[in-house]
């Protein structure tokens, strides 16, 4: 049983298109493994509405933001922003900031259509 849904805007396919290919494997495989599942290693609560999906793979520590959106009634989705490759412990809140941009603008998108 699915959960949810995973859509990921323009900057995640950029992202992710620049890695090797073990790697995107590794990403999606997490990703559809979090749709059916509530571990918080796999999907995790930043801030706000804000979340991260986490891929640790290869030595590198691989983040995805996203966000919620329930508007449809009919099925849950999570729209992922962007991704980077996370250096420190903490996330940058540059990053979170990031998603934040994104989610409205996504909203905003969402609202002329």
């Amino acid at each position: 049983m699915r959960y949810f849904e995973t859509q990921f805007l323009e900057e995640v396919d950029a992202f992710i298109s620049r890695l090797d290919v073990k790697t995107i494997r590794k990403i999606l495989y997490n990703i559809d493994l979090a749709e059916q599942t509530t571990d918080p290693k796999l999907l995790k609560k930043l801030q706000g509405d804000i979340w991260e999906f986490r891929t640790k793979f290869a030595g590198l520590q691989i983040r995805l933001l996203a966000f919620w959106d329930k508007s449809d009634n009919k099925k849950t989705l999570i729209i992922a922003t962007h991704g980077f490759i996370k250096k420190v412990d903490k996330v940058p809140s540059n990053e979170i900031d990031r998603a934040v941009r994104l989610k409205n603008n996504y909203y905003s998108n969402k609202r002329k259509t």
